[in-house]
């Protein structure tokens, strides 16, 4: 429960320990972990509790996805290939994803705040000066909340639409309208490459639509290793998708308000779809937050240090969490940061004489060395650390070891014709894994062991002595280690 003074209840306002902005997974675990930690909080939300990913993100988009990668898992297996042949249904994974998405409901999750200890407060919050937040709550009077120690943007990211002649006209879809869609398009033209773009492309190709996916660049998924975004590619083509890179659009038009829409490309040509979702970025949800009463630029990326705390803002009471710092746009990672912050915050507030060891320590360090990603494409592809290209630039003195995934003997009992690749970053110098990229079905399983040998930096020599259960995916791991030793 909050503290308040006289002079605060005579203001109408309620004081914290912590004022979060954002109830999303990252804020909901700011307030969570300070609140375990003896702090009051209150996190304040003008839409859903519990965020983007919750409702259209990870949670729908992935399962939407499931039934997708399971059906072609269950087509590459003998004696199941004919039983998986017919069309998924369509009504069952849409009220799939729907029950995932909680139907777009927030009950459970503000019932979670409250068996938490954590106030909550609905509205739309703006900073008006160090440590204070104003919150339009709808109900005439603004409600005044301040913070005794910290104040955490956890506001999260929004899709970023192109400035194209017609293209507001044309309603696009994006990320949010195409994890929540209630039909099928029967044709779907999806703009970009990126993680949303494939992702997207896979789900409503197999659920039914003519997919055509539009790539400015050279390939798919650019911020993995080359052969990632190949192998995704033909498996879309192998589906039926349409893919071609190099392709811009310059308009978009769609004349009739529920009639068919046409993609102007570059070169002139057209294209007609259904519906038409852009998945070519994000930007940070702080245009109308008031960071402008605090100096900093409203609609910014919010540039903090490894404890998240905002640079510029004296006496460091202000703290970005996830998606507004811009330094790794996944909601694990912006868990992990809260976990961090959280701690960080009590320290401060006790003076840091409080035992927070059990939480870890106060630097989101894995956020440039060790960030793991799953595309849950057919196939998956995962990676954590630094590409081959990455870890060049970086100045490292590397050895890149690959080896092909099917011909590991877990993989062919997993899937007839599985198809697959993996590779590590040796750094030479240190005798350490610098990245670790998977693609293949079921690959995302893999990825924590990785994961752990890059962030805890585990050393080849002892490495080689975790042995991976015979007959598992998991011996690529036996079968890289042996291709480095030559």
């Amino acid at each position: 429960m909050p503290t308040t003074t006289g002079a605060d209840e005579a203001a109408g306002r309620d004081t914290y320990d912590v004022v979060v902005l954002g109830a999303g997974p990252t804020g909901e675990n700011v307030a969570d972990r300070a609140h375990a930690l003896g702090l009051s909080a209150v996190i304040v939300e003008s839409e859903l509790v519990g965020g983007e990913c919750s409702y259209w993100a990870c949670m729908p988009s992935k399962a939407l996805l499931r039934p997708v990668t399971a059906r072609a898992d269950a087509r590459r297996v003998p004696g199941l290939h004919q039983a998986a042949a017919a069309p998924l249904d369509t009504k069952a994974v849409l009220a799939h994803r729907d029950a995932f998405a909680s139907h777009w409901k927030d009950d459970g999750q503000v019932r979670w705040l409250d068996s938490a200890g954590i106030d909550f407060v609905r509205g739309r919050a703006r900073l008006d000066g160090p440590r204070r937040v104003v919150v339009a709550t709808g109900g005439g009077e603004d409600r005044v909340l301040t913070a005794r120690h910290a104040v955490a943007v956890c506001t999260g990211s929004r899709a970023v639409l192109p400035d194209l002649p017609g293209l507001a006209a044309a309603r696009p879809w994006t990320s949010r309208e195409a994890t929540s869609a209630q039909s099928v398009p029967p044709r779907l033209a999806v703009v970009g490459g990126g993680v949303v773009g494939v992702e997207m492309a896979t789900a409503w190709q197999a659920l039914g639509s003519r997919v055509t996916l539009l790539v400015r660049g050279g390939g798919l998924l650019p911020r993995m290793e080359p052969f990632a975004g190949e192998l995704v590619a033909e498996s879309l083509a192998g589906a039926g998708a349409t893919v071609r890179t190099g392709v811009s659009v310059s308009a978009v038009r769609r004349e009739m308000p529920n009639g068919p829409a046409t993609v102007v490309l570059d070169n002139g040509e057209e294209l007609v779809a259904d519906e038409i979702l852009f998945a070519t970025g994000r930007a940070p949800r702080t245009d109308d937050i008031g960071l402008e009463t605090v100096g900093l630029e409203p609609g910014s990326w919010l540039e903090t240090d490894d404890t998240c705390r905002v640079k510029g803002v004296a006496d460091g009471w202000l703290y970005a969490v996830g998606d507004v710092n811009h330094r790794a746009l996944l909601t694990h990672q912006g868990k992990y940061q809260a976990r961090i912050v959280g701690a960080a915050i009590a320290a401060q507030a006790q003076g840091s004489g409080l035992d927070t060891g059990r939480w870890g320590a106060h630097a989101a360090t894995a956020d440039t060395a060790a960030v793991p990603q799953v595309v849950f494409t057919d196939p998956e592809a995962a990676s954590v650390g630094l590409t081959a290209a990455e870890a060049e630039r970086a100045g490292h003195r590397t050895r890149v070891v690959d080896f092909d995934l099917g011909s590991v003997a877990g993989a062919g009992l997993y899937a007839d014709g599985y198809r697959g690749r993996a590779r590590m970053i040796v750094d030479l110098d240190r005798e350490t894994l610098l990245g670790v990229t998977f693609v293949g079905p079921a690959v995302g399983e893999l990825l924590h062991s990785a994961t752990v040998a890059v962030a805890g930096e585990v050393p080849l020599d002892r490495l080689w002595h975790a042995v991976p259960a015979y007959p598992t995916i998991s011996e690529v791991w036996l079968r890289l280690l042996e291709t480095y030793r030559g």
